[in-house]
């Protein structure tokens, strides 16, 4: 089964219908993209709550269903981005699939290798597009990080570093998002962010995984920290730190640029943990979780442009002849004769990537770097750093696909 994009003029982009899964935050953060990217009509959506719906469809004109499997049916819609909890990103993507649409999921894909792989045999099955997404791998300096090794300029990679603190664990959460059996935890919301960039920059093909992880809150009972070296097939490994307790922020190293390129105050330090803390008890941390996602009575859209790309901490990737910095707005290029820095212009459309490498799958059938294969291989390899942890065994790994060769997709 195939699906008719909607029509557009001659010699211009077809537009896609897209229908959203799930009005959260992972939406409000993808929705500076869709509005402002042409080749995008917002023609639907489905949550739960009827505040969301309700300014969904006075905001955009379109289509607001009470049910996901509702949105999949709908004839209107050409693409479904999958914004649901983790646990039902499964269901979702299948769901869509069985009804001849194209699938964008965000991360991470599932929770289990067998999800992941009823995902994709759906989509073949429907001859439907399956991508994942958004992870920071899409990022311009990481994809350009990604052109410069594949060059050979500077020789193999040999290691790769990547580190990140934050304040995740106490942005306020819903039940599931502290329960690492539905999805909740550090590992699975933060991990796929820097396995995909490894992954990209060091080949692909992670052999064995070795994770340790930190639980640290007795009130917050997940995984607020981990550790990890995955080792490649080639012998080349990439070291991978995260700390989401809220104490040191190492935005500090990207000059104060956040997550999403936006300009961050450091005297804000602790407002995370401070505001937590006011809440008297969970009720009222779901109550103030709800008011500010989509629809909210504390829902506030994205202020400003962002000043820079995206970014997900600090990686040093270490070559024969180079080590390589992926920054905010470029890549620093450290060789024995020096530094010099490979500036990159700011983007004009926030993680535009995204539906570039959706649009041109389902319009020219071009691969997409982020396909199924690839997000069950970036899925396997968190799922490695869980068990490493619980067993304090290396865990081989079997379903990696490597990265593509030539220039990353743009």
């Amino acid at each position: 089964m195939s699906v008719d994009v909607a029509v557009t003029a001659p010699g211009t982009a077809p537009v896609l219908r897209w229908g959203v899964a799930g009005l959260g935050r992972a939406f409000t953060l993808m929705l500076p993209t869709f509005v402002r990217d042409p080749r995008v009509r917002l023609a639907a959506a489905a949550d739960p709550r009827p505040e969301a719906r309700d300014r969904f469809v006075a905001e955009f004109g379109a289509r607001a269903h009470a049910s996901v499997d509702a949105l999949c049916r709908d004839a209107g819609v050409d693409v479904v981005y999958v914004a649901t909890p983790h646990g039902l990103h499964a269901e979702h993507a299948v769901l869509a699939a069985r009804n001849g649409k194209h699938v964008l999921v965000e991360k991470p894909m599932a929770l289990s290798l067998a999800e992941c792989t009823h995902m994709i045999e759906a989509a073949q099955a429907a001859g439907v597009q399956l991508c994942v997404g958004h992870s920071h791998s899409y990022d311009a300096p990481i994809r350009r990080t990604h052109e410069i090794i594949d060059s050979g300029a500077f020789g193999a990679v040999r290691m790769i570093q990547a580190l990140y603190y934050t304040d995740f664990l106490y942005r306020p959460r819903r039940p599931e998002e502290l329960d690492t059996a539905r999805g909740g935890g550090a590992v699975w919301n933060q991990a796929a962010h820097q396995v995909d960039i490894v992954r990209l920059l060091g080949g692909g093909r992670v052999a064995r995984v070795r994770g340790l992880t930190g639980n640290w809150d007795p009130d917050r009972n997940t995984e607020g920290a981990y550790a990890a070296l995955l080792t490649f097939d080639d012998g080349a490994f990439a070291s991978l730190t995260y700390n989401g307790y809220g104490l040191f922020d190492s935005d500090e190293w990207c000059a104060w640029t956040s997550e999403l390129g936006m300009p961050k105050d450091a005297s804000g330090h602790g407002a995370t943990r401070r505001g937590l803390e006011r809440l008297a008890e969970p009720a009222a941390e779901l109550a103030l979780k709800h008011a500010r996602n989509y629809g909210g009575s504390a829902y506030r859209p994205s202020a400003g442009e962002p000043r820079t790309h995206e970014h997900f901490g600090t990686f040093i990737v270490s070559c024969d002849g180079a080590d390589l910095r992926p920054m905010p707005d470029g890549v620093m290029i450290y060789e024995g004769r020096g530094a010099r820095f490979e500036a990159l212009p700011p983007p004009a459309i926030p993680r535009h990537e995204v539906i570039d490498e959706m649009h041109d799958a389902i319009a020219t059938g071009t691969p997409a770097l982020h396909d199924g294969l690839w997000a069950r291989a970036t899925l396997e390899a968190c799922a490695a750093m869980l068990e490493s942890a619980r067993t304090g065994q290396d865990i081989r790994l079997v379903h990696q696909v490597a990265a593509p060769k030539g220039a990353a997709p743009a």
